[in-house]
C-alpha cells in the first residue's frame, strides 16, 4: 500500500482528469438516484419539525453505511470521487449563461442560469444574471469540487459520499420558506458543518490564485454580513479575488433575500463568468500541488 498521502494524491488527481475529460454523467448518475430516494423520503416523513428533518436525513445517509466495510480499492475510490465531484459541468452550465449574454439573448440566458440556481429567474436584468451565475459558480466550486476532495482525504470515499450527500440534501431541503426551514434544519446544519473547513481553504485558494490582499480584505469584512457562513465566505474572497464587485436582491420560492455586494472594483460582466471558472480550476490545481507536496514530504520523512 502506498503512503497515505500518496494514495489521496494520486486519487484525486486521477479523479480530477476523468472530471476534466468526461465531465458529468449524462444517464444513470447515482446523485440523480439519491436525489429520487430523498423526494421519495420527504414525501413520506414530511412534517414541519426539526425532529421529523432529523430523521429523514439520517434515512437518506443509511446507504453511506456498506461503503464503510468494502475493501480499499484505488479503481473503486477513483470512481466514487469521479461521481461525487463536478467542476467540468459547473463552468460548461456557467460559461453557457456567459455566452448567452454576449450574444444577446437575455432570456436563454435567464433560461441557462434558472438550471444552477435556485432563485426565481424569469424578470432578472442582465446584471442579475451575471450576479446570480458568478455567485452559483465560486460557491459550488466549494460544493462541486474542494469539498469532497478534502473530505476523501479525511475519512475516504464514505467521507466524500457523506459530504456530497449531505451537500446535495441541503440543496432540496435547506430553504428558509414555510415548507423547509424547520424540515430542513438537520441537512442545512450538516452541510454547515461539514464545509466549514473546506469552504475557508478554497477561499484561501482562490486568494492566492487572483488578488490575494484584496480577497483576504473582503473575506475578513464582507462575509460575516452573509447569511451562509461559509457561501459569504468563498463568494467575498472570490470576488475579491476576481477584482469585481457582486450582490444584491434575489427573490426564492416563498422569500426574499437582500444580498450583501461582495468583492471590490467595478460590476461584474459577463466575461467574468469565464474568469471564475478559471479560478475554480486554478485553486483546484493549488490543492492537488499541496497534496503532492504533502505526499513529498511524508516519502522522505
Amino acid at each position: 500500500m502506498w503512503p497515505e498521502p500518496l494514495y489521496c494524491a494520486a486519487i484525486v488527481t486521477l479523479a480530477l482528469l476523468l472530471d476534466r475529460v468526461l465531465g458529468e454523467m449524462t444517464r444513470f448518475h447515482p446523485l440523480v438516484g439519491l436525489g429520487r430516494y430523498a423526494t421519495w423520503i420527504r414525501r413520506r416523513l414530511w412534517r414541519p419539525s426539526r425532529a421529523r428533518g432529523v430523521v429523514a436525513l439520517t434515512a437518506v445517509l443509511l446507504p453511506i453505511i456498506p461503503f464503510l466495510f468494502l475493501p480499499r480499492l484505488w479503481w473503486l475510490d477513483v470512481a466514487i470521487l469521479y461521481l461525487v465531484i463536478g467542476g467540468r459541468s459547473l463552468c460548461e452550465h456557467g460559461n453557457a449563461v456567459g455566452q448567452a449574454l454576449e450574444e444577446g439573448d437575455l432570456p436563454l440566458a435567464r433560461s441557462r442560469v434558472g438550471m444552477i440556481v435556485s432563485r426565481k429567474t424569469e424578470n432578472l436584468t442582465e446584471q442579475q444574471v451575471v450576479n446570480a451565475t458568478l455567485e452559483s459558480v465560486l460557491e459550488n466550486g466549494n460544493d462541486a469540487l474542494f469539498g469532497a476532495l478534502f473530505w476523501f482525504c479525511v475519512a475516504g470515499a464514505p467521507g466524500a459520499l457523506l459530504y456530497r450527500f449531505s451537500n446535495t440534501l441541503d440543496a432540496m431541503w435547506g430553504y428558509k420558506n414555510k415548507q423547509y426551514i424547520h424540515f430542513g434544519w438537520g441537512a442545512a446544519k450538516l452541510d454547515d458543518l461539514l464545509n466549514y473547513i473546506p469552504a475557508r481553504l478554497c477561499a484561501l485558494a482562490y486568494a492566492i490564485a487572483g488578488h490575494t490582499r484584496l480577497a483576504i480584505s473582503c473575506w475578513r469584512d464582507q462575509a460575516p454580513h452573509c447569511s451562509s457562513p461559509n457561501g459569504g465566505v468563498v463568494m467575498a474572497a472570490g470576488a475579491g479575488s476576481l477584482n469585481i464587485t457582486m450582490g444584491g436582491a434575489a427573490e426564492y420560492d416563498g422569500y426574499r433575500c437582500d444580498k450583501p455586494v461582495l468583492g471590490m472594483g467595478r460590476a461584474a460582466r459577463a466575461s467574468d463568468i469565464r474568469r471564475a471558472c478559471d479560478l475554480v480550476w486554478k485553486s483546484a490545481l493549488y490543492w492537488l500541488a499541496l497534496l503532492l507536496l504533502l505526499a513529498l514530504v511524508g516519502s522522505i520523512l
